[in-house]
């Protein structure tokens, strides 16, 4: 794979509740950017991001993916993050070092409470966010009553730039008011034709158009002062406010696809690729100090890993982003938080279980290495002359729900303490302590189907059985008489 420039790279997450097709939509996506040859599917079970058995049990992502799919001479990293409350933290994380949130949203059901969740945590982060209308295939799908959902929770920042001509059963026409063309795709997805708009639909789409070009005028002084001179904005200008007001979180387009068929992935990759901004003009992280980091290559390097996960056959697989300088393979670097010496003795491109080795990494790039030493979520990697520069924390949620744990066997209780040590490293709002006061172990997460999980790795990978049930209560005052 060539080494991509800061410029040339579009970080994405994808977002949203249970069931709105995030993983279907990665999918399509990495078969566009020929990344795969077949695109697989979650109810057969060989999805590239739904890979680890604990989610082809369930069918439904536990884990956020770090996946990748080069488009247009871009290339896009995407994390595909699960759509459950009770795994919030691997949202989190993903959005920290996502430049823009891409909100997949179920048109059968409008806006759902894991809508609203994640969107309080791209507002608390102030990421750039866009709306992707998935499902339009569905017999009940509701464009219409979706949007005026999306308006109602969200305001009038979310506009229109792409809607269905005939969702549900049959549905392949999508009018694009960005390019003030009707999309008709083939039933099994691939190249659409591109036709003019119908007499019936111009009415509307020129409507859609004014509003997402008053949006678009709004997100700067310049361009506002030629809309109101020109009374409209150039196909240049337009495009330049959308940049402009995504980036600026003025403006939230919302766009169509039907990633079961593939269809109008295609042209939200080249949306992606032409309009999201890229990880120099989204506003700045900055280290534990305030100070800026501004993705310069030309800077010593500043590296954050924002994601741990253990590989079968592999090992600890560590990743990262940076975002000052650049980091190659055989790097010697230090750890900002504990003062370790690692060495990235390998560099990969990620996409679910499949991993391809470069040699070097730039600023505003996302990659993994594998066996460090002592480094975890949460850690900066810098060289040594800019030792002590930390990109501020993950800010992960306190936890909700929490159930006493114990190995059937007495003999695995150590045992048990370490596997609950590594689950913490991977997930660290899964967290437990030994209570001296309850004689007891404690595990705590983020709601039942988050303990129900941890259970089910602990006994199916670790070989361990072990019991869960409702901690003691900690009485420590007694009423002894009336008084």
């Amino acid at each position: 794979m060539k080494v991509y420039q800061t410029s040339e790279l579009k970080n994405i997450a994808l977002v949203g509740g249970a069931k709105a097709g995030k993983t279907t939509l990665a999918e399509a996506m990495l078969f566009e950017g020929g990344v795969i040859k077949r695109r697989g599917n979650v109810d057969d079970k060989n999805t590239v991001s739904d890979y680890r058995e604990v989610e082809l049990e369930r069918q439904a992502s536990v884990y956020s993916t770090v996946l990748y799919a080069e488009f247009a001479g871009k290339k896009i990293n995407i994390i595909d993050a699960p759509g459950f409350d009770d795994f919030i933290g691997e949202v989190i994380a993903a959005l920290k070092v996502a430049d823009t949130a891409v909100m997949v949203i179920n048109s059968q059901n409008g806006v759902e409470v894991g809508t609203e969740i994640t969107w309080r945590q791209i507002k608390r982060l102030e990421k750039p966010a866009v709306f992707l209308m998935n499902q339009l295939e569905h017999e009940k799908a509701n464009f219409e009553e979706s949007v005026r959902q999306l308006k109602t929770q969200f305001g009038d920042k979310a506009v229109v730039a792409q809607y269905p001509v005939n969702e549900g059963h049959g549905f392949d026409s999508v009018i694009d008011v960005l390019k003030m063309k009707m999309y008709k795709f083939p039933v099994d997805g691939g190249k659409p034709e591109l036709l003019d708009i119908p007499d019936a639909e111009k009415g509307k789409a020129e409507e859609y158009r004014n509003t997402i070009i008053e949006a678009a005028a709004e997100s700067e002084e310049e361009l506002m002062e030629l809309f109101f001179e020109n009374g409209t904005l150039t196909e240049e200008e337009l495009s330049k406010g959308i940049r402009l007001g995504i980036a600026t979180q003025t403006m939230f387009p919302i766009l169509c696809a039907s990633a079961k068929n593939n269809q109008g992935v295609s042209r939200f990759m080249e949306f992606v690729t032409d309009s999201l901004p890229s990880p120099t003009e989204v506003t700045p992280t900055s280290d534990d100090k305030g100070n800026e980091l501004t993705f310069d290559e030309q800077k010593d390097a500043v590296a954050f890993v924002f994601k741990t996960a253990v590989e079968p056959h592999l090992g600890e697989l560590s990743f990262f982003k940076v975002y000052e300088g650049s980091v190659s393979e055989s790097a010697d670097l230090v750890n900002s938080s504990t003062g370790a010496k690692e060495r990235l003795s390998q560099i990969f491109m990620v996409a679910g279980k499949n991993r391809q080795k470069v040699e070097k990494v730039v600023s505003g790039d996302i990659a993994a290495t594998i066996k460090l030493k002592d480094t975890n979520t949460n850690n900066t990697l810098t060289t040594s002359k800019n030792q002590g520069v930390k990109v501020t924390d993950i800010v992960f949620p306190e936890p909700k729900y929490r159930m006493a744990v114990k190995a059937k066997n007495t003999g695995d209780e150590e045992k048990l303490g370490t596997i609950l040590r590594e689950m913490n490293n991977i997930d660290p709002t899964l967290l437990f302590e030994q209570s001296k006061e309850l004689k007891q172990m404690i595990i705590s997460g983020q709601g039942e189907m988050h303990l129900n999980v941890a259970k089910w790795m602990i006994e199916q990978i670790h070989k361990v059985d072990v019991e869960f049930f409702p901690p003691k209560i900690p009485y420590r005052e007694t009423i002894t008489k009336d008084a």
